[in-house]
């Protein structure tokens, strides 16, 4: 990993994804302790352990990664039309901060090539997302998303819309009631066959557009939420100059914020959604609290980009460790037993 650092972010990236396709990131070695395995969203996880999407967005690297020990892969983000996204430089390492900034926009090669390649892969293995979202130029997501939805379907084990990628003009317009539910509707309406249906939401939503997402999406027949997105936000106390970039903030600033408004979007859905935890997430101490805060599922990015495929095993060995000596049998029981607390944690 510290010689992936010497090059260009995106070109690190683009390298990664090379080994990973060609076998030559290694294979987990072990097997995953039956305390983390986790039923959920109709579907059995070995581990509670995800990648984020955004890391594979075209779906070419799904062998390799699902070798290295992860519960579940999320693909995507993937545009009904290919599309090339912003102009670089657009990925930045902010490593005095752990954290990473990018204004990618959405760059992937179209829902065409995605289909071709997420149809290859074996249905047996690790559950695998798609994460949708909709072009820059002529979109209309209420055609679009549903058109995603049902492209993807038939090889997806769940399905993901993407509202809150903040790289892609008025994308988060789209996270208001009226435009959600819209979005939502068509979505029901038009693909009567569905893999489970969850919603990416941002970590800057005010409290108020936070339970109007959850009653939304409860309304509309969605089965989770993933919290959450990169944030527009500079927490105080970051140290890289290059801190002021633009684009989404993720990686160790993002844990507390995500966190909290991952407690409250439990303590709002009352069970009625499946949580995924995503945002800062480097330890097993901190996939445990995205766990107590009420995630099912929790995800990897950043964290993964910086510390590689060593990360996985040690991160889930700690987890393993931290459920049992806080008295938990599995995962499921410790979900949301400290969101009240965590919630107010801003």
């Amino acid at each position: 990993m510290p010689v992936m650092r010497r090059f260009d972010p995106e070109r690190a990236h683009d390298l990664a994804l090379y080994a990973l396709r060609v076998g030559l990131a290694g294979h987990a070695a072990e097997h995953d302790d039956p305390v983390l395995g986790v039923e959920t969203l109709g579907l059995r996880f070995a581990n509670p352990i995800g990648l984020a999407a955004g890391f594979d967005k075209n779906a070419i690297a799904l062998t390799g990664l699902s070798r290295l020990g992860f519960g579940f892969i999320e693909t995507g983000t993937v545009t009904p039309r290919p599309q090339a996204g912003n102009t670089r430089p657009r990925l930045f390492r902010l490593e005095p901060d752990q954290a990473v900034i990018n204004r990618m926009g959405f760059n992937n090669a179209g829902l065409e090539a995605y289909l071709k390649r997420l149809a290859r892969r074996p249905r047996a293995g690790v559950p695998v997302g798609a994460n949708v979202g909709v072009n820059r130029d002529g979109a209309r997501p209420e055609r679009d998303y549903p058109a995603l939805i049902a492209a993807v379907a038939p090889c997806a084990d769940y399905a993901v819309i993407n509202v809150s990628s903040p790289n892609t003009p008025g994308l988060r317009d789209l996270q208001s009631e009226a435009r959600l539910r819209a979005i939502l509707r068509a979505v029901a309406e038009q693909v009567s066959e569905r893999p489970p249906l969850l919603v990416k939401i941002s970590p800057d939503l005010s409290d108020e557009a936070l339970a109007a997402i959850v009653e939304s999406c409860v309304a509309e027949g969605v089965q989770g939420l993933i919290v959450s997105n990169t944030t527009i936000a500079r927490p105080p106390g970051l140290r890289s100059p290059l801190a002021s970039e633009g684009g989404g903030l993720s990686g160790a600033p993002l844990f507390a914020m995500s966190t909290a408004v991952l407690a409250r979007a439990f303590l709002l859905a009352r069970g009625r959604l499946m949580l995924i935890g995503v945002g800062g997430v480097a330890s097993g101490r901190e996939a445990m609290i995205k766990i107590l805060a009420g995630a099912t599922l929790v995800q990897l990015y950043t964290a993964f980009a910086y510390a590689g495929p060593a990360l996985i095993p040690r991160l889930k060995r700690d987890l393993a460790a931290a459920l049992r000596a806080a008295g938990f049998v599995s995962v499921q029981q410790a979900v949301g037993k400290d969101a009240q607390h965590l919630a107010e944690c801003r």
